[in-house]
């Protein structure tokens, strides 16, 4: 016969699962989902193109980063743009980075305000609009509650309290 300790130890204890309320989630269509959708593809870039070398870094990171060459550098050869990347302690990490970077800066180079920067910019910025707008919109009308109220109470103060007039006897 096992005891029940045994049979805890020997299958593990069977601990509960999340609740369903938990587990269940609403879905909703994001605005970045919509945004992604109006944004361009990234631009790819030729490998000939790319001129590569790994440098040593500096800065926070300690003895590793000032050890190893995991800082990444590129150069775009038609352009003469040139990137440094040190984001982490990773040299494939900085690699991706740094690709992502000068293709960003090419494209913005070359189409303008058309770029995918210049566009993801333009809903940044509209975004924080509409939020300074709607915190504006909320203290306006906080200001306004609170101005009606001290009238209401203002015009029972200001309002002249009559005196009872004594009559002189003669």
């Amino acid at each position: 016969m096992f005891s029940l300790n045994s049979c805890r130890m020997a299958f593990g204890v069977i601990r509960p699962t999340r609740p369903a309320y938990l587990v269940v989630r609403r879905s909703f269509t994001s605005s970045n989902a919509l945004a992604a959708a109006r944004l361009p593809p990234r631009m790819v870039i030729k490998e000939e193109d790319i001129k590569e070398a790994f440098l040593k870094g500096s800065g926070p990171g300690g003895q590793k980063i000032n050890k190893t060459s995991s800082a990444v550098q590129l150069k775009h050869i038609p352009t003469g743009t040139v990137i440094k990347s040190q984001a982490t302690r990773s040299r494939s990490q900085n690699r991706k980075i740094a690709r992502r970077i000068i293709a960003e800066k090419i494209e913005e180079a070359e189409k303008g305000p058309e770029s995918r920067v210049a566009l993801k910019a333009g809903i940044k910025s509209k975004k924080k609009a509409s939020k300074s707008k709607k915190a504006k919109r909320k203290y306006r009308a906080l200001q306004e509650e609170k101005d009606d109220q001290e009238e209401e109470e203002g015009v029972g103060m200001k309002e002249p309290v009559e005196e009872p007039v004594k009559e002189e006897r003669e």
